[in-house]
């Protein structure tokens, strides 16, 4: 009798159970991402949580005299009303990160002149990331705030230059991304990178486990 065959092992060392989709977990009530934005999408797609994305349209200024942690837990409070007075039997997940130096909001800068004022402000200090999220479907919700501390090296106009000239910078709070090429300049952290990212795993995975929003997590995990 021939021996048998060993089973079949998961990218990430594990055996998967042959009645699971072992790259995909899918909630009994769909989880709704209040945001467009693509980073966060691809974190929870890479722990195999499907998810829809429904963005929110809500009024993104900051109140007058309004502190930067306060300003990013109004903003995921609105996003996730707005989308889940829409989606009632679903659970709505909303963020918002902000950038923080010197009780200053560092928003996405609208052009390169702008980019390059804010990297000089951080350049060789240590700021904050602060994302606040909300988790709601109906009357049930949760949310919180995490912050991370993010020292950056000194920078000369010519690594800001060079910095500028790649593009990375748009579309990014504090014209910067982590994961991206700015990785050089990022000497140390404090905290959840992910948060830097735009979602703190950890926090949101354990918030939405506790809830029972996403059942038999995890499934299986996407390299």
């Amino acid at each position: 009798m021939p021996p048998a065959r060993p089973p079949r092992r998961h990218a990430c060392g594990r055996f998967p159970s042959p009645s699971r989709d072992p790259v995909s977990v899918a909630p009994l009530v769909p989880l709704v991402l209040a945001s467009a934005s693509p980073r966060r999408r691809e974190l929870l797609e890479r722990l195999g949580i499907a998810v829809e994305v429904v963005p929110a349209d809500v009024d993104e200024r900051p109140h007058e005299g309004e502190a930067p942690a306060q300003f990013a837990a109004r903003m995921a409070h609105d996003k996730a009303a707005v989308v889940a007075n829409a989606r009632t039997q679903a659970w709505v997940l909303a963020a918002d990160t902000i950038v923080t130096i010197d009780g200053r909001i560092l928003g996405k800068p609208v052009d390169a002149s702008e980019a390059r004022a804010m990297l000089r402000a951080l350049a060789g200090r240590t700021h904050e990331v602060v994302t606040a999220y909300v988790l709601r479907r109906g009357a049930t919700a949760a949310a919180r705030t995490v912050r991370t501390a993010v020292e950056v090296a000194a920078l000369d106009e010519r690594d800001i230059d060079a910095y500028l000239a790649c593009g990375e910078w748009q579309d990014k709070a504090g014209a910067y991304a982590i994961q991206g090429v700015f990785a050089w300049a990022v000497i140390r952290l404090r905290g959840s990178y992910t948060n830097v990212v735009g979602l703190p795993l950890a926090e949101v995975v354990s918030d939405l486990r506790r809830l029972g929003a996403i059942p038999g997590f995890p499934h299986g995990f996407r390299a």
